[in-house]
């Protein structure tokens, strides 16, 4: 069940909602902002401006973006992470190993959010970034994490988020899906046979620490280049050994 505030601040609310808009326009005007979302446009002025003088909005002429003071503040809570210093290298070190393109993922409100990235010498160009967030049942990587979290923690992420079709491939059954992680759990790594991109298939192995999954690890590369034998894949072997190295490292930190 998704939390919500028992008493919600509007005023906090509506800045919240302003900084989603323009993060999906990638910038608007206040006349656009207004009929977007139902506002005074002399509402959405007071906001923007408290924004722009806390340095988390900039404008520029009369259109305002976001600033860069959000990546500021993700690239210092994601460097402060142990786990992602231990798995940056390693996820470098697979790419270049595997050829192809290397994800590291955790999860945070249900959803898996790409901590860090690294593209072999023959990897594909994705719409994957830092930061970026993805349902975690159509995902190889999401899958390896929900196989290893407890039944009423996969209980409310599916209640939140649902199981919404990204492809015909997609898993939208709440039965198939719970199939699909005990498979994942006996095997020890996850796919992603086209289920987030047609052509695109994935594996990755979850990243436990102390008994608890804290993130996984995926390659992706287009179905020519992964058989769908996924037992006798080269990759899986690359995929689990560097899964492997992060948990003992973790230790180290």
């Amino acid at each position: 069940m998704e939390n919500r505030a028992k008493h919600p601040v509007r005023t906090t609310e509506k800045s919240l909602m302003l900084i989603e808009e323009l993060n999906r326009r990638g910038g608007a005007r206040i006349t656009t902002l207004a009929d977007e979302l139902s506002m005074g446009k002399s509402a959405i002025h007071n906001h923007l401006s408290t924004l722009e003088e806390h340095g988390f909005v900039v404008k520029n002429g009369n259109t305002y973006e976001l600033s860069l003071r959000f990546l500021d503040i993700g690239g210092q809570l994601r460097s402060e992470m142990d786990v992602y210093k231990v798995a940056e290298p390693q996820v470098e070190a697979l790419a270049e190993e595997s050829g192809e393109l290397v994800h590291f993922v955790v999860e945070e409100n249900g959803e898996g959010v790409y901590l860090c990235r690294s593209k072999g010498e023959r990897a594909v160009d994705l719409d994957t970034y830092v930061g970026c967030r993805h349902p975690m049942h159509s995902s190889a990587f999401g899958k390896a994490i929900l196989s290893h979290l407890p039944e009423e923690r996969v209980d409310e992420i599916v209640d939140r988020h649902g199981l919404p079709p990204v492809t015909p491939k997609t898993i939208t059954s709440r039965d198939e899906l719970d199939e699909e992680l005990e498979r994942t759990r006996e095997r020890g790594f996850a796919v992603d046979d086209e289920e987030r991109l047609e052509g695109l298939r994935c594996i990755a192995a979850p990243i436990r620490f102390e008994s608890e999954v804290i993130g996984a690890i995926s390659i992706s590369a287009p179905t020519a280049r992964i058989d769908d034998d996924w037992e006798e894949n080269d990759f899986v072997d690359q995929l689990c050994r560097t899964a492997n190295v992060i948990e003992l490292n973790k230790y180290k930190v």
